[in-house]
Parts: structure tokens; C-alpha cells; sequence
């Protein structure tokens, strides 16, 4: 019996990918899946996982050797927020506990909303990962560990997957019109402040939906493209500033420029590979908790993925992400000047919660709002991240880290929280 148990825990509950597979099996059976669906779901979440591993590989051999560079060239430490990067890379460390978190997280989530005034589920499946990472991040790195961090961590998960979209609903009501639906996405903080920017600064009549924006622009969408464009242009920038020289310890015989467009491609290679396998294990977990909370909490308002918000205001959602990725660019100036990390804005984080901070600031404040709401959000996705790098430092997350707002916010105040006990 022993070994039995001690094989099953070190054998089987040390493999990230398959508890993920237990999860989806235990969910599926639950909703009395045919077997054969049963079986696929198992098998499509445990190869996700393996998949979401491989990219985590592609993503470290592109991002160590732009620290190197920017260190050698320059001197600084520069970071790319990228969720999806940094969660690659602690898995390989945090995987077990992560998984344990989130599929916990879950069930607190349809307590919370069964029990209190909060009706929310959170049916984001990969951001509800991403912010399991981030709180066992946090919690190992302040020697927390074993069954008490993932029950602390599993509480407040549950607990931020009602209250954060709680905290939106306001504002997203005047977006959409009803009350139907609610924002999953762990941005919040961003959002929010958006929306107050606009209401203090803007005027709701002057909507951004009068403006006519090029079509060429939509191209911006593709997270792929625009994120191997972005990567491209940043390693050949930040190689061609630093010199030969500095790139020379990681290029090798290899044309340094040449290395750097690689380079760049191999980052959006890496994270295309981390959102297929993500999508593929989340697409089976996600469903079966979806029917589950179905039927626990029938009043619950289903809290979605921030696109959800674009449709009602497809211009602001331009506009949003161009006036927050000029806040990144604002913030990397000051960061360099007063010495906290670096923070090197990408595409990704600022399209995505700038476009929908462009459109709650839309919503409280048309053209104006959407503007200096989502141009705050890019401010805080820069000095944010910067200081919750320090929480996190000590893992080895060096040349990334968390990209949207709940998660440097939560990540901030639990570290200090935990820090002062």
C-alpha cells in the first residue's frame, strides 16, 4: 500500500499534465459524457499541457538572450510582460501546485457565487490559470508551500473570479445595455480606471464610433503577426543600439542582425505554440465546469474574455490599443530614468487590455475617454509589472514577468501581506 501511495504521489501527482487530464476527466464524468468524449478531453487536456511545455522551451531560447543583450549593451534589465510567456517558464517549477489551484480555484469560484450576492462564474478558463500561476508564484516565494498555499491560493482565486468582475459590472452595463453578462478577464484594475478617466475627462456623446479609422490597421489583430512584427523590430532595435559587440556572446558566427529577426520570430513561434496547447487543455476543462456551474448556480452571470466588450465599440478598440501602447512607451522613458525595471511594452498585453479599456472609456467618456483611459492602462501595465518584479524575482522569472493589471496588483499587495506575517 505504501508504495502504491508513494507512487501515485510522486509519480503521478507530480505530473502537471496529468492532473490536468484528472481534472477534465472528473468534470466530464460528472456531466455524464459519453465515454468516448470522456476519453478525448482526458487525453486533448494532458497533450495541451505537454504542448503548452514545448512552447515554454521555444519562448525561454528567445528571451535569454535579449536580457544578455540588453544587459551588455546598455546595462539594464529589461523585462517583456507576456502572461503567457511567463507562465510557460513556471510551470516547469510551480506546475503540480498551479494545477491544484486553479481546479480548486474553480470550485471556491461556484461557492462564492452560490453563497454570496456575487452571481458571477468565471468561465475564462486561461487567465484563471495564468492568475493560479501567479498566486503560487507569489506564495512559494514567500515560503509558503504544500496544502496550505493551495488552500490559500485556491480561496482567493475563487474569490477574485466574482469579486473582480463584480467591481466591472457598473461599467460594463453601460457598455452592452443589459446586465446579461459580465468581463472575465484579470485586467480589471485597468478597465476600471479607464472608465474613470473617461467620465472625469471625456463626454459620452462624442463616441469614438463617428470616427472612421483605415482598414489597415485591422491587421493588428492577429496576435501572431503583430506579435512577430513587434519582437522583430524590438531585437533588431535594441541589437543594432547595443552594438556587435554586445550581441556577439549570443549570436555566435551568425550575422547579429540575422539573429535578432530570428530571434524575434522564435518569441511569437513560442507563444504561438503556449496558446495552442493552452486552448487545447482549457477547451476540455472549461466546458465541463461550465455545465457544472450550470447547474450549481442558475442566477450566476457568466463573466467572458475581454473581446467580449469589442464588438459594441470596434473603433475605440483601435484606439485604445494605440493610445496604451503610447503609454508603454511613456512608461519605458520614465522607468529608464528612475532606475525600477525596465518594462519593455509588446503588443499583446496592450492590445488587449488597451483595446477594452479603450471601450470602457468610450463608454463614460466617447473619443476623449477612450483616449486618456486606455493611455492610463498602459501606464499601469508598465510601472505595475515593474513592481511586482521584485515579488518575483527570486523564481528566475528575469526577463519577463505578468503583463495585465490583477495580476502586479494582486501579486503586489499578497507578497507585502504574506511578507509582513
Amino acid at each position: 500500500m505504501k508504495g502504491i501511495l508513494g507512487f501515485i504521489v510522486h509519480e503521478i501527482l507530480s505530473q502537471p499534465a496529468i492532473i490536468a487530464g484528472l481534472i477534465a476527466f472528473i468534470g466530464l464524468a460528472l456531466l455524464k459524457k459519453p465515454i468516448r468524449t470522456i476519453l478525448s478531453g482526458t487525453l486533448k487536456t494532458i497533450i495541451g499541457f505537454l504542448i503548452l511545455g514545448v512552447g515554454a522551451d521555444v519562448i525561454v531560447q528567445s528571451l535569454n538572450p535579449l536580457g544578455t543583450i540588453l544587459h551588455q549593451g546598455f546595462g539594464v534589465k529589461g523585462l517583456i510582460p507576456n502572461n503567457e510567456a511567463i507562465v510557460g517558464v513556471a510551470v516547469k517549477t510551480l506546475g503540480q501546485q498551479t494545477a491544484i489551484i486553479m481546479s480548486l480555484g474553480f470550485v471556491f469560484n461556484l461557492l462564492f457565487a452560490r453563497f454570496t450576492p456575487f452571481k458571477y462564474v468565471f468561465l475564462t478558463g486561461h487567465h484563471t490559470f495564468f492568475m493560479a500561476c501567479l498566486l503560487s508564484a507569489v506564495l512559494t516565494a514567500t515560503d509558503i508551500q504544500g496544502a496550505p498555499a493551495i488552500l490559500i491560493g485556491s480561496v482567493i482565486l475563487g474569490f477574485l473570479m466574482v469579486a473582480l468582475p463584480a467591481l466591472a459590472q457598473p461599467f460594463v452595463r453601460r457598455i452592452t445595455g443589459d446586465d446579461s453578462l459580465a468581463i472575465g478577464h484579470f485586467g480589471t484594475f485597468g478597465y476600471i480606471s479607464a472608465g474613470f478617466v473617461g467620465k472625469w475627462l471625456g463626454n459620452p456623446e462624442k463616441t469614438t464610433e463617428e470616427i472612421k479609422l483605415p482598414q489597415g490597421l485591422s491587421f493588428l489583430r492577429d496576435t501572431t503577426v503583430s506579435t512577430a512584427l513587434t519582437m522583430v523590430v524590438l531585437y533588431v532595435i535594441v541589437t543594432l543600439a547595443a552594438g556587435p559587440a554586445a550581441a556577439a556572446s549570443v549570436a555566435k558566427d551568425q550575422n547579429y542582425v540575422m539573429f535578432a529577426i530570428m530571434k524575434g520570430l522564435l518569441f511569437a513561434a513560442g507563444l504561438y505554440v503556449i496558446l495552442a496547447g493552452v486552448r487545447m487543455m482549457l477547451a476540455e476543462i472549461v466546458p465541463a465546469f461550465q455545465g457544472i456551474a450550470e447547474k450549481l448556480v442558475p442566477e450566476a452571470k457568466p463573466a467572458l474574455d475581454c473581446p467580449v466588450m469589442f464588438n459594441f465599440a470596434p473603433t475605440a478598440v483601435i484606439l485604445g490599443f494605440l493610445a496604451s501602447f503610447l503609454g508603454g512607451l511613456i512608461g519605458l522613458g520614465i522607468l529608464s530614468v528612475i532606475g525600477l525595471p525596465v518594462i519593455i511594452p509588446g503588443l499583446v498585453p496592450h492590445f488587449f487590455t488597451g483595446a477594452t479599456a479603450g471601450v470602457f472609456g468610450n463608454a463614460t467618456g466617447g473619443r476623449r475617454g477612450a483616449f486618456f483611459g486606455a493611455l492610463v492602462n498602459g501606464l499601469l501595465i508598465s510601472f505595475l509589472p515593474a513592481l511586482l518584479v521584485p515579488i518575483l524575482g527570486d523564481l528566475g522569472f528575469e526577463n519577463t514577468t505578468f503583463g495585465d493589471t490583477d495580476f502586479s496588483v494582486v501579486g503586489i499587495i499578497l507578497g507585502y501581506i504574506l511578507r509582513l506575517f
